[in-house]
């Protein structure tokens, strides 16, 4: 890198967010991970207060990687559950974007890479807010590609399958082999695999790829 490149990362506390900071912390990136207490993606108004204070940011790329997944069938659904998702998931994003994209323009460089899921693409029964919000955050991702293309911002998804990581990790032993098992490459993902491609779609390396949805899942939705 000719300079440090400021990045701004969501959900970097564990996880797959945990391994892409370790990944872009060596790589020399000047990284800003917003605590919950500082950034609650649940409260617009949170949104709107961190960056009405970091107005004059200069961030070049923005990795929104925070998510939650509340499953519920529908007929159970409850209506803060939906809200909930939706606004961590979807409407968040596209307001951190719209908030850092002026000063990328400007500059006429920048990235975005949106954690999206491979459940961005197919589906998956019993998660029909994360589902919706993952089919929609991949929209969001070709939209600005388009829009975004004569700025030379480069806009991505990145679709994880199942990832070694906390959440995944509390299922029962046999849950765990039966994931495993649906897996063409028969495994779980690491979180660093992860990193290792988002850390290339962030770098001048990356030239050309801009508003895809990139699966990462060991041939999961091959089936």
């Amino acid at each position: 890198m000719k300079k440090s490149k400021t990045v701004f990362l969501t959900g970097a506390s564990r996880g797959i967010g945990k391994a892409i900071f370790k990944k872009l912390n060596k790589q020399g990136y000047k990284i800003i991970t917003p605590s919950r207490k500082e950034l609650d993606l649940s409260d617009p108004t949170s949104i709107k207060r961190l960056t009405e204070v970091n107005k004059k940011l200069k961030v070049d790329i923005l990795i929104n990687n925070a998510g939650i997944n509340l499953p519920q069938w529908i007929d159970e659904l409850e209506d803060k559950n939906l809200e909930e998702t939706l606004r961590i998931n979807l409407i968040s994003p596209i307001s951190l974007i719209r908030a850092f994209v002026p000063y990328m323009k400007q500059q006429k460089w920048g990235r975005i890479v949106n954690i999206s899921s491979m459940f961005g693409v197919v589906a998956r029964g019993k998660q029909t807010p994360y589902v919706a919000s993952k089919h929609g955050l991949n929209g969001v991702t070709k939209t600005l590609a388009l829009e975004l293309g004569p700025y030379n911002i480069l806009v991505n998804s990145v679709c994880p399958g199942f990832v070694k990581t906390d959440l995944v990790l509390r299922n029962p032993p046999e849950k765990l082999a039966a994931l495993a098992k649906d897996v063409p490459l028969g495994r779980l993902a690491e979180p660093e695999e992860i990193a290792e491609l988002v850390s290339y779609l962030i770098s001048d390396k990356n030239s050309y790829i801009t508003g895809t949805n990139i699966l990462i899942d060991g041939g999961y939705t091959c089936r």
